[in-house]
């Protein structure tokens, strides 16, 4: 009798203790949850704060600031950009930027102080080597022309432009979030995002890379050949147009494929299509006075006093 007593006692001692540390692990868990959730905020509401505060203003600011730019990054990236194997490491760091920075778009402008420079010193060059009257007033006038128009303007416009469809056409996140807007459950778990502004001139920035060096640069040593009058001249020039504005579509199509909440980003390969019927027609219209030098319309725009 004492025995059993015993053992009653001693299972209804055990059985009372499993809540009791049932309980206490419980606490434990949710009071670590609640340590870890609370130690983790203010790193996302920091990175929040960064890409909401990283605006044009900001960006330009910051480019007067030639002591804090990373130049050898920036050189890095440009030469990847020149090589088709290599092209995507470019948009590769753009996606480690959004998982450490919570913004897409580059912050350091290294890269377009570089492109500025470059625009500059070719501009200089261009000047020089067609010899105009008045070296300081033409070498400012085409400047200013590469820097505000070709690079600032164009690209301001190219980048709104693709923006603009690629958050009303391409973007699978508000398409599903819209279908999904009946329903909570499904609602819940599709987060919105939209195309970055400042990200999509950063794809201008990569492209206009590609292009600066074919249309730019190798452009200017072959200028005895390109501005002649025979075929020759006439397919030389227009190849390399065709080259750089086919480089400068397929990278800014890589840089939107790089985005994984957009969807059919093949649509920006569409431009390719007209860049080679453009050069085919042109080549095709050549024997009967059709045909068009892209290097001599260049030159007569832009120097034509000279």
């Amino acid at each position: 009798m004492t025995s059993r007593t015993s053992v009653t006692s001693r299972v209804s001692a055990d059985s009372s203790s499993l809540p009791y540390k049932y309980s206490s692990n419980t606490s434990s868990v949710a009071s670590s949850s609640s340590f870890s959730s609370s130690h983790h905020a203010p790193s996302s509401s920091m990175n929040l704060t960064s890409s909401n505060n990283m605006t044009p203003a900001i960006y330009l600011s910051r480019l007067v600031d030639v002591s804090q730019m990373d130049i050898q990054s920036a050189l890095d990236q440009m030469k990847s950009l020149l090589l088709p194997m290599k092209m995507n490491s470019v948009y590769k760091m753009a996606y480690y930027r959004k998982q450490t920075k919570s913004h897409w778009a580059r912050d350091d402008p290294a890269f377009v102080f570089l492109i500025l420079v470059a625009l500059t010193v070719s501009s200089l060059a261009y000047t020089i080597a067609f010899r105009s009257d008045s070296i300081l007033r033409q070498f400012i006038t085409f400047t200013l022309q590469s820097i505000l128009i070709n690079y600032g303007l164009m690209g301001i416009i190219i980048a709104a432009t693709a923006r603009t469809i690629c958050d009303t056409y391409l973007n699978a996140s508000l398409v599903n979030t819209t279908e999904n807007a009946g329903n909570p459950l499904q609602n819940k778990y599709h987060a919105q995002q939209s195309v970055e502004f400042m990200y999509a001139f950063d794809v201008h920035s990569n492209a206009f890379v590609f292009w600066f060096v074919v249309i730019y640069g190798i452009q200017f040593f072959l200028l005895p050949v390109v501005l002649g009058k025979g075929f020759v001249s006439f397919l030389v020039s227009n190849l390399l147009y065709s080259v750089g504005f086919f480089g400068y579509f397929y990278i800014t199509h890589l840089g939107y494929r790089a985005l994984p909440f957009l969807n059919n980003t093949e649509f920006f390969l569409f431009p390719l299509a007209l860049v080679v019927f453009i050069f085919v027609l042109n080549l095709v219209g050549y024997p009967f006075g059709f045909g068009w030098n892209a290097s001599r319309i260049m030159a007569n725009w832009y120097f034509a006093e000279s």
